[in-house]
C-alpha cells in the first residue's frame, strides 16, 4: 500500500485548518509510479447495487466485457484506489407515510448489505468512521470503506433518524436526488421549495450537529446556495461536473464553484453529464432492469450485460471521452484551486467514459495532472487531502 510518511503527512493535512497547505507527499525516490504512492479516495461509489447479486463476489475480478460492474477489490488495487464512500442510494418515491416507510426499510437494508459485504471481505477492506481510521487502515494495507447516503428521502419527516444513520457509519449525505422531496429541490426537479424546505433547513442544522459532511450534488442551484449559507462547516459535491463543460442543471456553474471554494468546500469531479445522456427507449428499459440487478439470477444478469454492451456499439450513453474529462477537470482546478477539487466519477451509477471506463483507469488522471504541471502535493490533495480535510473540519 502507501508509505508511512505519506500517511502521516495526509493526517497532518486533514487536521489542519481549512485552506491549509501542509505537504502530503514527497517524490518517493524508489521508482514506484506516483499514483501508487498517493492516498487515493473516491467520494461516490454506487457499487453496493451489486452486493446482493446472486453468484457475484466483490472479492473477484470482473471484466467489462462480461460484467457491468466497474469496481471490485482486485480492480481497486489495479487503479490504486485506496477506498471511498460506498453509497446508500434510495430511489425517490411518493412523499407519503407509506413512501417514507418503504424508503427507510430499503435504506436500512442497503446499509446492512454494505456492512455484510465489508465484513465478508475483512481481510482486504474495513469500515472507516473518521480520518484516523482511514490513515490506520491504509497503514495496515487495507482498503478504506466510508459510507454515504444519497438522498435523505428515507428520513421522511423525522430528522432525528439522521442519528440512526450516523450510528450506522454514514459520514456524508445529500438531501435530494433526481426529484424534489420533503427536504429540498432537485437540480432536475420542479422547484417546489425554491431551494430548501423548512424541514430541509432543520436537516442542515442536524447534519452539522452530528458531524456528517453535507453533499450538495443533485441539489438545485437555490438549494445549493442556501446550504452553503446555512452550513457551519464546508460542504462537498461528491459527484458533479462543470456547467461550462456542458450546460445542464445537474452541473455546477463556475460562479458557484468559486463560492464553494471561498467557504472551504470542494467539488469532486464526475464523468456524468458532460453531454446529454442518451436515454433512448432501449437504454431506458435496460436501466430499469439494472436497478433490479440484485434480484436477478446469474443467467439474467449475463443477458442484461450482453444487451447493454451490444447497445453500446450503436448508442453511446455519453458523447464525451477521457480527453473531454481531463479538459473539464483542469478547468475546474483553474477556477477553484487545488484545495477545492476532488474526485467522484460516479462508478456503477452511470459514470465512466471511453478512456476512463472503470476504476483501473485512475492512474491516467494522475499522469495528466502531473503533465499539466501540478505538484505531487497538489495532486494528493485532490485525490484525498481535501476530502480528509472536510471530514476533519467536523471532528471526523
Amino acid at each position: 500500500m502507501r508509505r508511512v510518511a505519506v500517511l502521516s503527512a495526509a493526517t497532518m493535512l486533514a487536521a489542519c485548518s481549512v485552506g491549509g497547505d501542509k505537504p502530503m507527499a514527497d517524490d518517493g525516490g524508489d521508482g514506484t509510479p506516483l499514483h501508487s504512492r498517493m492516498l487515493v479516495l473516491d467520494t461516490h461509489l454506487d457499487t453496493p447495487l451489486h452486493f446482493e447479486r446472486a453468484g457475484w463476489s466483490f472479492a473477484d475480478r470482473h471484466a467489462l466485457s462480461d460484467d457491468m460492474v466497474q469496481l471490485d477489490i482486485p480492480r481497486m488495487k489495479d487503479g490504486h484506489l485506496d477506498g471511498g464512500f460506498f453509497v446508500i442510494y434510495t430511489e425517490q418515491g411518493p412523499l407519503t407515510e407509506k413512501g417514507y416507510a418503504d424508503a427507510l426499510a430499503f435504506a436500512r437494508k442497503r446499509s446492512d448489505l454494505i456492512d455484510k459485504t465489508i465484513a465478508v471481505n475483512s481481510d482486504a477492506i474495513a469500515h472507516a468512521l473518521n480520518v484516523a481510521d482511514a490513515v490506520r487502515l491504509n497503514k495496515a494495507g487495507k482498503l478504506i470503506a466510508f459510507k454515504s447516503m444519497e438522498n435523505s428521502y428515507p428520513l421522511g419527516e423525522d430528522i432525528s433518524l439522521l442519528k440512526e444513520f450516523y450510528d450506522k457509519g454514514v459520514r456524508l449525505a445529500g438531501p435530494v436526488h433526481s426529484k424534489d422531496n420533503q427536504l429540498a429541490d432537485s437540480a432536475t426537479g420542479g422547484g417546489r421549495w425554491q431551494g430548501l424546505s423548512p424541514l430541509g433547513k432543520q436537516w442542515v442544522a442536524e447534519m452539522n450537529r452530528l458531524g456528517i459532511v453535507i453533499d450538495a450534488s443533485h441539489a438545485s442551484d437555490a438549494a445549493f446556495d442556501q446550504i452553503l449559507a446555512l452550513s457551519k462547516y464546508p460542504i462537498l459535491l461528491s459527484h458533479s461536473s462543470l456547467r461550462s463543460a456542458y450546460d445542464h442543471p445537474r452541473n455546477l456553474d463556475e460562479a458557484r464553484l468559486r463560492a464553494l471554494a471561498a467557504k472551504g468546500g470542494a467539488m469532486c469531479i464526475s464523468t456524468i453529464f458532460m453531454s446529454e445522456m442518451n436515454m433512448s427507449s432501449a437504454r431506458g428499459e435496460l436501466f430499469g432492469q439494472y436497478e433490479r440487478i440484485g434480484s436477478m439470477t446469474p443467467a439474467e444478469q449475463a443477458d442484461l450485460n450482453r444487451r447493454w454492451r451490444e447497445l453500446d456499439k450503436s448508442e453511446r450513453l455519453w458523447a464525451a471521452d477521457f480527453e473531454d474529462y481531463m479538459k473539464m477537470t483542469l478547468r475546474a482546478i483553474e477556477v477553484a484551486g487545488v484545495d477545492h477539487i476532488c474526485f467522484g466519477a460516479d462508478w456503477d451509477g452511470g459514470g465512466g467514459l471511453p478512456g476512463i471506463e472503470d476504476i483501473s483507469a485512475l492512474p491516467k488522471v494522475t499522469e495528466r495532472l502531473k503533465a499539466a504541471g501540478y505538484s505531487d502535493t497538489d495532486i494528493e490533495k485532490m485525490w484525498s487531502g481535501n476530502i480528509l480535510r472536510l471530514l476533519a473540519a467536523q471532528g471526523k
